[in-house]
């Protein structure tokens, strides 16, 4: 089942008849196109291969829509339109009107963003630190770099690598004072508090950190190395040791950093994830085949519908370094004509690349986490719930994140004690709050069809019931413990209440394990996705767990077969075939000393019956 569409009515924008009478008669050229409010105001920004095309397919009947281009088109009153002599010239002007002009559902990239830098102090013992802006005080400044993190990773790693001082004692004044701290015993620190190194030895390493800044781990350990051999040829056994152990941490400090193979040495891996309400882009830059930069990106209104389609080239406009290669998780939109671009712009061959294994799969998939990673800072939750989420959602085939999802399951103790438990997971963690137990009153038997149809129904009619928050909450995910008979049985409630919402089983093993996803026409598979298998695994338990529960609880109270043997005349088996008769407890209640007769008992159980169920004692 597809994720939710919207559909434009007059209702929603009475200039649609206006819009479409313009479009029919639009150039099919090339070009760019404005959306305006009614404010004149540019509120989104497009390039087209066909400018009729395109454009009509905004403003057409039925026009099946994402919720993000449904409010914007909402909110059009006219547009403008500008024809290019080509597709290339269209995306090299879409990106120049973008940057001018900033509409509200366009993917913007602020150019007014702080910058860092790793300073050098300017004192007779530098110190290695990460800064936000320049000062001007005399120090040297490294960058500058887009982004905090790999300012901040930087000087830690030059830190433990050459074990500069970190403290904040100040040197030479502070020579020999006090007994040295616990980074010198850890052996992080050189101990310079002791006053044995002189200033222009601690100079020279000062400057051997730089070069290591600048130059990344290869140079400097072939210059370390070859200053290590020569330490050893002249006897000086002290210093070729100090040198072996500084090139295994610049080694050490190497494989952290996962220094790639030369193929991507020079490269910026691009990728994305999207948990419904917060898209965010990665972009991880390797200079030298070490993490240069890194940039995350979060677009929360933006009407686009592939965003990297058109982050790529917005990200890249205007810029004047470029690296050899872009890897991306997914191909984008004419890749040919955005890589001719970058390449115009760079002055050489910029290459386009999605990777399908190797190291350069695993960079996206870096870049991947990365941006999941930032996300769940936003949302709080983990990467790997998310993760899980997003995936459970690919493997449905929906388009939007399944943020809230719902899962029912019926438990029961042959025709008694029948009960429903509803479960919710958001953002993929049980949210306990809003879980539901469900007596089954319509049914009398064993009917898990009839029993999942009930509750599902009572549950959707309490969609506009904004006394309950959490039955006000219209879930993005359905998920019924069971298999395509149950999906079958309750799909014309769903469409009946919420037809945009998605509607699936979960298919258990015969060791009651997970095993498969039911649709109404079969099963999908889910034993290729890990994350998503845990996931539904997740759900299933829990929702088995809490039905469970709440059926034995229930039990151990008198079930209403039992209340009848009360009466006298009436066992065991009477009460149940007085169960099948009528089906549902009101209809019991309900029945006439005529009509409880028909069900096959004599007249004078049937009247103590009656008499015992409006309150009247046994009667003779």
């Amino acid at each position: 089942m597809s994720d939710m569409v919207s559909f434009i009515t007059e209702e929603l924008n009475p200039r649609l008849p206006y819009l479409r009478d313009k479009t029919a008669q639009l150039t099919t050229s090339p070009g760019v196109y404005l959306m305006k409010n009614a404010q004149g105001c540019i509120i989104y920004i497009g390039k087209a291969k066909n400018l009729h095309n395109r454009v009509s397919s905004y403003f057409r009947k039925g026009a099946d829509h994402l919720p993000k281009v449904e409010r914007m088109v909402s909110h059009v009153w006219d547009y403008d339109f500008i024809v290019t002599g080509s597709e290339y010239e269209a995306l090299l002007l879409e990106c120049s009107l973008i940057k001018q002009h900033k509409p509200h559902y366009n993917i913007l990239l602020k150019d007014d963003k702080g910058y860092h830098y790793i300073k050098v102090s300017h004192e007779p013992y530098p110190r290695i630190t990460a800064e936000k802006q320049k000062a001007d005080d005399g120090a040297t400044y490294i960058g500058p770099y887009t982004g905090g993190f790999v300012t901040k990773s930087t000087a830690e790693e030059v830190n433990t690598v050459f074990k500069l001082p970190t403290c904040r004692k100040k040197f030479p004044q502070m020579f020999k004072k006090g007994r040295p701290c616990l980074n010198y015993y850890i052996h992080r620190c050189m101990g310079l508090c002791q006053g044995k190194i002189a200033e222009n030895e601690y100079q020279k390493l000062i400057s051997e950190a730089i070069a290591y800044i600048r130059s990344g781990s290869t140079a400097s350990v072939e210059r370390m190395q070859k200053e290590m051999e020569e330490a050893s040829e002249q006897l000086d056994f002290e210093k070729a040791a100090l040198l072996r152990d500084r090139i295994k941490a610049v080694q050490r400090a190497a494989e952290s950093q996962k220094i790639i193979d030369n193929h991507f040495r020079d490269a910026d891996v691009i990728a994305s994830a999207d948990n419904g309400d917060d898209l965010c882009v990665s972009v991880l830059m390797y200079r030298d085949g070490r993490l240069y930069d890194k940039e995350n990106f979060h677009f929360y209104e933006q009407a686009d519908e592939a965003v990297l389609d058109v982050f790529v080239p917005r990200f890249y406009h205007g810029r004047t370094e470029f690296p050899k290669m872009i890897l991306l998780e997914n191909e984008v939109a004419e890749m040919d004509m955005l890589s001719d671009m970058l390449s115009e712009q760079a002055g050489r061959r910029v290459k386009l690349l999605v990777p399908q294994r190797g190291n350069g799969v695993e960079l996206t998939r870096m870049a991947k986490e990365n941006a999941v990673e930032s996300i769940a800072m936003h949302e709080n939750r983990t990467a790997k719930e998310l993760l899980a989420v997003e995936a459970l959602g690919k493997l449905l085939g929906m388009e939007k994140v399944p943020k809230y999802i719902e899962a029912y399951d019926i438990s029961n103790l042959a025709s008694e004690s029948m009960v429903a438990g509803m479960v919710v997971f958001e953002n993929g963690r049980p949210l306990k709050k809003a879980y539901k137990r469900f007596s089954i009153k319509e049914s009398a038997v064993q009917n898990d069809y009839a029993c999942m149809q009930e509750v599902i129904r009572r549950r959707l009619s309490h969609l506009h019931d904004e006394t309950d928050v959490y039955f006000s909450h219209k879930p993005d995910l359905i998920l019924l413990d069971g298999g395509k008979g149950h999906v079958s049985a309750v799909s014309p409630v769903v469409q009946e209440f919420a037809p945009d919402i998605a509607l699936f089983g979960m298919v258990k093993d015969s060791k009651h394990r997970t095993r498969a996803i039911a649709t109404s026409g079969g099963e999908i598979s889910i034993s290729g996705t890990q994350s998503a298998f845990q996931l539904l695994t997740r759900i299933q338990d829990e929702v088995h767990r809490y039905s469970v529960a709440y059926m034995h609880k229930k039990h151990k109270k008198r079930t209403f077969a039992s209340e009848l043997t009360q009466v006298e005349g009436i066992g065991d088996k009477l009460a149940q075939k007085l169960m099948l008769h009528f089906k549902t407890k009101d209809a019991i209640w309900n029945a006439s000393c005529e009509e409880l007769k028909a069900a096959g008992i004599s007249q004078k159980t049937a009247d103590r019956l009656y008499a015992y169920l409006h309150g009247e004692g046994e009667g003779e």
